[in-house]
């Protein structure tokens, strides 16, 4: 085919004919009255006239593209079809994108330089006024209904962070390519940040009540991508609901941090069911609905499944709280945030929480895992990191008030009281510096030498912020508070539910036996459907808990591992592991917070329970802390959390473990060979008294703990030495006790019958003569007697001559009710026993004799009981004493907790323990307020009684008169 002539070949187009096809191609505007109208293209007729009148061509040039542009975006009225102004922009920067691409064929190397220069230009006019679209939405005139710019921002960045496995699909199209980096990359602060408000909250609401099962990864990428932006990060520490500040009517500061700031609602995100504010899908009813007929492999697919999805939560949030701490813009933001969180939500520490009040356990359960991951490089390197823990953190840190917490042994006024003094030394070396720094610059050559000092009050102090404790530090007393909030408070929750499920099931299993046995009524019927309904609640609510926490492996043993630098981080304040401890607990770890070694002990009785989560962690650490502590009651005032370490020691016991590893933890540590027996006899004894008003309950089963494992210690080979050492050392001093309470029981018996003694006394002489001539006395065999001076026969002597010397000094007669209330050894026949054993043995005929006149008033004295028991009938509730359950005598009112108690029954408390039962605030005898009112009303209750007794019984007698009268 023949080449087209020179007279039919097309104007060549000048530089400025090409530059104005170009934009005008970008920006979809005409200056001309368009031949061939298009929607998409619009006419600016009244732009197009005022460059006629400045004698300008009808050109789309460079010095004129932000006037077109403006132009474009500000046409009144859009129809409903036409893009938003920041879909227009999008698009635009998508033309200018393809037709850069398209010049870059261009010979002209000057032609080519000149359009790429325009088309960057007008790209970055777009950019531009595409934040302010963004940022003001009403800049521009918009179509009806047309989307809020944030939420078409949204839409571009969730698509951006679309995952092949993500199971829903993409919310709308791709942005276009290098468009979200350019339009968040290449702006200032102050440019970016009122586009960023907006967008932020919409984020929030994107995860707002979604469950792991819905999708919150996308929107967790698009958060990660925005804090890796420096001024997105900036701008979101910013964000009026960063802290949020603003209250919602009956939600608690606790729970608006939840709801209302923008990582809240990620980490909302749970397994853990939130009943007031539910998230869908429900995991519970999607998961473990009818657990009990499932098969296991579906109850482990879904276990596994959440375990996925929350792992996934805790990396990308991690990811997220990493990037803010290492942008030094933003770093104090986070810590401000996470102290918050816990500063308002401390009232979760309660026994009861109120959900409207604060956080969910799921929102701090999540935030448990991920300060637990931000704790793994130092945990990794703990001895070499442990001591950047500076302890003043916990005392002089204006983040986290740690000083109203329960200290291991110190009252809150012994800890404010040496604050204060901590305070007033610094004072006093500031001071000292500061005079110093004065007399220097009165010799100086006036250049300012005071740089690190400031004047306050007339007084100059150095600025020692709190900016100065290191990172770890701050993260290690932060994560304890969090953990103690959240992963402790969440396994007492999953326990507390463990047995209402099980309360509630045995319920179901009684009725439907009721109703097997044709006892049905719509009742009953009722009953079933509604105790059917609970038992199926509790048990999704269960496993959802067991699917998060237990079934995580790895979340467990980053605890433990994060309580083990607890532990030793602790031990290292009273000078490292060696024993005997120092005879003065140094003030530093008298004041940390019980809860730090509390939950430590917490979190190794669960963990000991559950299958293979000890497995290859080193636990030697944790066994020698609790040998060192478990018997010190000067370093460690709490006896219930000593009483823990026993229960942890016996759960580490091979036959309750499974574990063959947990045997050398007992057979080859020096500390345990040298002192794990002595300190658990020693706590055997010290546990008599717990400080609570379950004390008598509570002594019993802390006893059988140590019962346990002392019997389980007793077959271990290398601990034979130590039994052997202790054994002749106590029965040597049992015997010069003994000895001793026989004399002073004959020279002065007043003191063991007074009310608060004499149950006590008589208590311990019964249980002794239960050992000694009791059934099972033929138990009491030990080889080689002398050397360990076992004296049995001395022994049984003497406590009845101890029996008969109080007898004899009983004026009131009171000892023989005492001796017969005791029902845990009092029996009659036992006096029978011991006297024919006395005979036998040669003991004191005359002893022998007021022994058993003795048995004789413990007998009457039961019969005695059992008719004025009979005579008083049911007692009023509020004439009982609230720990024995016993009539009272001498009522009393304990000022603090406002609790009536009897007299005897608190004095015999406050022998061992000066604080109140019911609260442990400080208690002494002289305190105690008499209820003289309280009395009164006993006393004429039993009058009354009485009298009524009398009166029947006169009755009876005159009915019978009457009868035999009749008769005859």
């Amino acid at each position: 085919m023949a080449s087209p002539s020179p007279a039919s070949a097309p104007p060549q187009r000048t530089p400025d004919e090409v530059e104005d096809i170009i934009l005008r191609k970008i920006l979809l505007v005409s200056l001309a009255p368009p031949t061939n109208p298009s929607p998409a293209v619009a006419y600016l007729e009244l732009t197009a006239a005022e460059l006629l009148s400045e004698s300008r061509p009808l050109l789309a040039l460079r010095d004129a593209a932000e006037r077109l542009l403006i132009d474009r975006l500000s046409l009144p009225d859009p129809a409903a079809a036409s893009p938003s102004p920041f879909a227009f922009l999008a698009a635009a920067f998508r033309r200018a994108a393809d037709e850069a691409r398209k010049i870059s064929t261009i010979r002209d190397a000057a032609l080519r330089a000149r359009l790429a220069a325009s088309i960057a230009h007008l790209r970055g006019l777009i950019l531009s006024y595409a934040r302010i679209v963004a940022g003001n939405p009403d800049t521009f005139p918009a179509p009806p209904n047309a989307p809020h710019p944030a939420a078409e921002l949204l839409v571009f960045l969730l698509a951006e962070a679309a995952d092949a496995l993500d199971p829903t699909p993409a919310p709308g199209a791709p942005p276009p390519p290098g468009f979200l980096d350019e339009f968040f990359g290449s702006a200032d602060y102050e440019t970016i940040e009122p586009a960023m408000g907006e967008l932020y909250e919409r984020l929030r609401k994107s995860v707002e009540k979604v469950s792991p099962l819905g999708d919150f990864q996308r929107p967790l990428r698009v958060l990660r991508r925005l804090v890796g932006i420096p001024n997105c990060a900036k701008a979101l520490v910013n964000h009026p609901k960063w802290i949020p500040k603003n209250q919602i009517m009956l939600i608690g500061e606790g729970r608006v941090m939840e709801l209302s700031s923008v990582l809240g609602a990620f980490f909302h995100v749970s397994a853990i069911c939130d009943r007031e504010f539910a998230s869908k899908p429900d995991v519970g009813q999607q998961c473990f609905s009818e657990a009990s007929s499932r098969r296991p492999a579906d109850l482990l697919s879904s276990f596994t499944t959440i375990k996925s999805v929350m792992n996934g939560l805790y990396d990308g949030l991690k990811g997220v709280i990493l990037i803010l701490l290492k942008n030094l813009d933003t770093r104090e933001n986070v810590l401000e945030y996470i102290a918050e969180v816990i500063n308002k939500n401390a009232a979760r520490s309660g026994m009861q929480v109120d959900p409207l009040k604060c956080a969910s356990s799921g929102m701090f359960v999540n935030l448990s895992a991920v300060m637990l991951h931000l704790c793994e490089p130092f945990l990794d390197n703990m001895e070499s990191k442990k001591d950047k823990i500076d302890v003043n953190y916990l005392f002089f840190n204006n983040r986290i008030d740690f000083k109203n917490l329960t200290a291991i042994n110190a009252s809150s006024e012994e800890v404010s009281s040496w604050i204060e003094s901590r305070n007033n030394k610094h004072a006093q070396n500031v001071s000292g510096e500061a005079r110093f720094v004065e007399s220097q610059e009165a010799t100086s050559s006036g250049k300012n030498s005071t740089t690190s000092l400031l004047s306050k009050g007339g007084t100059l102090v150095r600025c020692s912020k709190n900016e100065n404790f290191s990172f770890i530090c701050e993260c290690f007393f932060m994560t304890a508070r969090v953990l103690n909030l959240g992963l402790l408070k969440a396994l007492s929750d999953l326990k507390h539910i463990a047995q209402q499920h099980t309360r509630f099931e045995d319920d179901l299993e009684s009725n439907r036996a009721m109703r097997d046995q044709g006892g049905g009524s719509p009742q009953l019927e009722q009953d079933i459907s509604r105790l059917e309904k609970m038992v199926e609640i509790l048990s999704q609510d269960k496993l959802c808990y067991e699917a998060q926490i237990l079934r995580d492996g790895s979340f467990l043993q980053r605890a433990l591992s994060f309580y083990r630098l607890m532990i030793l981080w602790s031990v290292d304040l009273v000078g490292g592991y060696k024993m005997p401890l120092p005879s003065q607990c140094p003030k530093e770890f008298s004041c940390i917070p019980e809860h730090f070694l509390d939950d430590a002990m917490d979190l190794l009785v669960l963990t000991s329970r559950i299958p293979k989560a000890l497995e290859s962690f080193a636990l030697d650490d944790f066994l020698n802390f609790i040998i060192m502590f478990m018997a010190s009651s000067s370093y460690i005032k709490n006896p219930y959390l000593r009483a823990k370490m026993v229960e942890v020691l016996n759960c580490w016991t091979p036959q309750r473990s499974g574990l063959n590893s947990t045997a050398s933890l007992f057979e080859g540590h020096q500390l345990c060979l040298d002192y794990l027996v002595m300190n658990l006899l020693t706590l055997y004894v010290d546990i008599e008294f717990t400080g609570s008003h379950t004390q008598f309950f509570d002594k019993f089963n802390i006893r059988h703990n140590i019962a346990e494992l002392l019997e389980y210690l007793w077959d271990v080979p290398s601990h034979r030495n130590a039994w052997k050492q202790i054994v002749r050392f106590d029965m040597k001093l049992a015997n010069e006790d003994v000895g001793m309470l026989a004399f002073t029981s004959e020279q002065i018996p007043a003191p063991l019958l007074l009310p608060e003694m004499v149950e006590r006394v008589s208590s311990m002489l019964n249980y002794f003569l239960l050992q000694l001539a009791g059934p099972q006395r033929k138990s009491l065999t030990v080889k080689d007697p002398e050397k360990y001076e076992f004296k049995p026969k001395q022994l049984l002597k003497q406590i009845a001559t101890i029996y008969v010397h109080i007898t004899r000094g009983d004026k009131e007669a009171i000892f023989p009710a005492a001796i017969s209330k005791d029902g845990r050894s009092y029996n009659d026949q036992l006096f029978a026993s011991a006297a024919n054993i006395l005979w036998k043995i040669g003991g004191d005929p005359q002893i022998i004799q007021e022994f058993m006149q003795l048995a004789v008033k413990a007998k009457v004295a039961v019969s005695e009981a059992m008719d004025a028991e009979a005579i008083l009938g049911d007692i009023p509730d509020e004439f009982l004493d609230p720990i024995q359950y016993t009539l009272m005598k001498d009522p009393v009112i304990l000022p603090s907790s406002r609790v009536t108690i009897d007299r005897p029954v608190i004095i015999r408390h406050l022998l061992s323990d000066s604080t109140d039962p019911f609260n442990r605030s400080h208690l002494t005898r002289d305190m105690l307020i008499p209820n003289t009112e309280l009395k009164a009303q006993i006393e004429e209750f039993v009058r009354s009684q009485q009298s009524r007794k009398r009166t029947a019984a006169k009755s009876e007698i005159g009915e019978s008169d009457g009868t035999a009268d009749m008769a005859k």
